[in-house]
């Protein structure tokens, strides 16, 4: 796991994936965050929710930017591995009991449609439309009351970013077991409906343009990742090059150190070494 623009990312597919499966074998509940661009934007400037995402076991990264910008910076290489991915990856494993909370019905019921053909025993799981409520009003108890008796060890969470992230960190003290993953809009891509938000192309995807799709379509929030996610890399360049700038500074002031006190050790023990042979000249001199 590392920390890049304030948020811990787990970057390793397959640790991901054996850390999702421990957490199931364990019985124990958490929370995954997917972190996108409005994500990275929000944790660098509401320190509230910054701790909600530090509560999570880990966050993935969903955009395929952070890898680029953390190369420019820092000169490592990662891949994103976004949400539309993990929850591909997850049902088609046919591993985990889920329950699927969020988005409209009609949405969630051309779901289960669709992926019952991925997986039959889809057929059987939770479906469930939350209510529309502010985050702070939800049920939580009667909520996690519910899927504790499900008994779903995925928990797919689709109400968008922060509203999303902050219910999973609500839910959590209630649950017995279950890891939640919040998608987004990843149910709406996986649902069939033409009159939904589609994801982007394969072309706009592979160019890092996916988020151009997302301001065509209208959401809101995209013109304030943009911006933020923008702002944020940039503090970040700028706070990099100023340490660097410290580090050659210290480097420069240590070696003008270095040299004077050699400088220094080699006039005084020259010095010393003149004083000594000093009285032997004279004592020669005199024989």
């Amino acid at each position: 796991m590392e920390r890049f623009f304030n948020i811990r990312y787990e970057f390793d597919v397959p640790t991901i994936h054996n850390n999702i499966d421990q957490q199931v074998k364990l019985g124990e509940s958490g929370y995954i965050c997917v972190a996108d661009g409005n994500i990275l934007n929000m944790v660098n400037r509401n320190e509230e929710y910054k701790k909600i995402v530090d509560g999570s076991l880990f966050s993935i990264c969903d955009s395929s930017w952070t890898p680029t910008f953390i190369k420019w910076i820092y000169g490592y290489q990662y891949k994103h591995y976004c949400g539309n991915d993990i929850f591909t990856s997850i049902v088609t494993s046919r591993k985990y009991r889920m329950a699927f909370l969020g988005a409209k019905q009609i949405v969630l019921n051309n779901l289960k449609l669709n992926l019952q053909k991925q997986d039959p025993a889809i057929a059987d799981m939770l479906f469930y439309e939350l209510p529309f409520h502010n985050v702070e009003n939800f049920d939580y108890p009667s909520i996690a009351e519910m899927l504790n008796k499900d008994g779903a060890d995925i928990i797919w969470i689709a109400l968008g970013a922060p509203k999303q992230e902050i219910f999973m960190s609500k839910l959590k003290p209630y649950l017995k077991k279950g890891v939640i993953i919040a998608v987004g809009a990843v149910f709406n891509f996986n649902c069939g409906l033409k009159n939904v938000p589609q994801r982007s192309p394969e072309w706009l995807r592979k160019h890092h343009l996916e988020i151009l799709a997302s301001h065509i379509q209208g959401a809101k929030e995209t013109n304030q990742a943009l911006l933020g996610y923008s702002y944020n890399i940039t503090k970040d360049i700028i706070s990099r090059m100023e340490n660097k700038k410290k580090k050659r500074e210290i480097g420069l002031n240590t070696n003008l150190n270095k040299l004077g006190s050699s400088f220094y050790k080699s006039s005084f023990f020259s010095c010393l070494k003149e004083s000594q042979d000093t009285p032997n000249k004279h004592k020669k001199s005199h024989n």
